[in-house]
């Protein structure tokens, strides 16, 4: 059973999660695309396919999508973009992220909304070591695309010293720009089904059987497996280059998240951008997506 400790430790550290939120709203203003009408009930939510056949979207509108503006729509907003993607290719090699918490049509964050909904948390951590988790560590994933297999990238492990076991010496390393970033939290990818939508398959990152993965660390690995936090991503492409996901913990919705690298972006946007299309490795539904290629921007 969940106590009131745990819930408010939950809390800080979704607050603190969102402190390396490294998307301005103020900067980056989201571009002018076309949703279905939606009010805050279940009821009033649209239909997913509805929503792609009225308003389908060009490559160009894709185009104009960045890791840093996507986060300033509204969590609707950014439900009808991800169910009018597909899951593309699975990713390969490093790639950079971004978190955003879903807000409501006014802005604000729904941070109470989200931890109402948390089962399963670790409860062996006492508040303080809890709310490491929120600090700035987090810098993107890396992909081994043959493999089936992803890592997470760490920057700062001197935070989670008090939750690691063991000698710290031994964690694989690799170098991102000018420093080093631990490679850490080890997960399955496969194409499965989106826990938003269903109609056509997302790219998975699974963390249930991490124990079971090369490299494995009890600490502070098992925080995102099945003893933990219980933590299932689910992505798909919005353009070469550049995903955006969808974090759960225990089938509750956390919090989205982008993964962008450039040199894919550079490389095949242009090309994607006059035909629209892409490989696909997923399952891509029974009804056929409505991409709209493009000229020009």
């Amino acid at each position: 059973m969940i106590c009131r400790k745990q819930i408010v430790a939950t809390a800080a550290c979704l607050l603190a999660l969102s402190g390396c939120d490294w998307i301005n709203a103020k900067l980056h203003r989201a571009p002018k695309l076309s949703f279905a009408e939606s009010g805050e009930s279940y009821l009033s939510k649209p239909d997913f396919a509805r929503v792609e056949h009225d308003f389908p979207l060009a490559a160009a509108d894709l185009q104009k999508l960045t890791p840093k503006n996507i986060a300033n729509y509204s969590q609707e907003q950014v439900d009808q973009i991800y169910a009018r993607l597909t899951a593309g290719p699975i990713p390969d090699g490093a790639f950079d992220g971004g978190l955003f918490f879903p807000k409501n049509v006014k802005g604000d964050r729904r941070i109470a909304e989200i931890v109402g909904g948390l089962p399963g948390l670790a409860v062996e951590l006492k508040s303080q070591k809890l709310e490491t988790l929120g600090a700035n560590l987090w810098r993107g994933k890396v992909f081994y695309r043959q493999e089936r297999l992803l890592r997470n990238r760490i920057e700062d492990l001197a935070a989670l010293k008090p939750i690691v076991d063991g000698d710290l010496s031994d964690i694989p390393k690799t170098k991102f720009g000018n420093g080093e970033q631990w490679l850490m939290f080890p997960a399955r990818l496969y194409c499965g089904q989106s826990l938003l939508d269903s109609r056509r398959e997302s790219i998975i990152i699974d963390y249930a059987f991490t124990d079971e993965l090369p490299g494995y660390r009890e600490r502070p690995d098992y925080l995102a497996g099945r003893n933990g936090f219980q933590i299932r991503d689910e992505i798909r492409m919005v353009r070469p280059g550049f995903y955006l996901g969808r974090a759960y913990a225990g089938k509750a919705f956390l919090l989205n998240f982008v993964l962008y690298n450039e040199q894919i972006a550079n490389e095949q946007g242009p090309q994607f951008l006059q035909t629209g299309q892409v490989s696909e490795d997923c399952w891509t539904g029974t009804q056929e997506r409505a991409l709209v290629a493009s000229a020009s921007p």
